[in-house]
């Protein structure tokens, strides 16, 4: 075959975009393992500069593939070549990874660099302080998972509920709404008075 033929039978990089978005939307898993034949390496590498991290950039491949998955119509093969959109994703998805790990990083600081408490006056004030602290850890314990997790953040390592949002990687009015609730659970469990103090 000549290489004039060769190129006429192969379809061009948008018509074959094309082919595996229209693939990919009726459910076709043939296409998305065409789709990461081609295109896994450049993702993986471009979420490796980006993230610096070689487990970050697996992870942030696998996000990449998943979403295209689920979401194949968000790919519009009139505006791009699915290498290009691909790429966008892998970007911001990489973005997104390394603003969460930094929060994290901050909030292990902040765990890390927090001041004890001062010493109780008395064995009378200890004992005290002792069953207030364990009343509030298994009050605490014992909340919804998301609710638990926002509340620790907030008010254990003392993030506004911009940062919790941002840590979580929820909304910011969702993250609002968990500690809401949250301390409407802890009021009921050790009453109005053993709560006031954080609101």
């Amino acid at each position: 075959m000549t290489t004039l033929t060769a190129m006429a039978v192969r379809p061009r990089a948008g018509e074959r975009d094309a082919e595996l978005c229209e693939r990919l939307v009726a459910g076709d898993e043939r296409a998305l393992v065409e789709v990461y034949a081609e295109h896994a390496e450049f993702v993986h590498g471009l979420a490796r500069r980006v993230t610096a991290s070689a487990t970050l950039a697996e992870d942030v491949t696998q996000e990449v593939f998943v979403t295209l998955w689920e979401r194949p119509h968000a790919f519009d093969p009139r505006r791009g070549t699915m290498r290009s959109w691909l790429g966008v994703l892998t970007h911001r998805r990489s973005v997104d990874r390394v603003r969460r790990e930094a929060t994290a990083r901050r909030y292990e600081d902040r765990r890390a660099t927090a001041f004890p408490a001062p010493p109780p006056a008395d064995v009378a004030d200890e004992a005290t302080t002792a069953l207030r602290a364990e009343d509030v850890r298994r009050a605490v314990a014992a909340l919804p998972e998301d609710q638990r997790r926002a509340v620790e953040l907030a008010y254990f390592a003392g993030m506004t509920y911009v940062e919790v949002a941002e840590a979580l990687g929820i909304p910011e009015g969702t993250a609002k709404s968990r500690l809401r609730l949250a301390m409407k659970r802890l009021a009921v469990a050790l009453g109005p008075d053993r709560t006031s103090e954080w609101t």
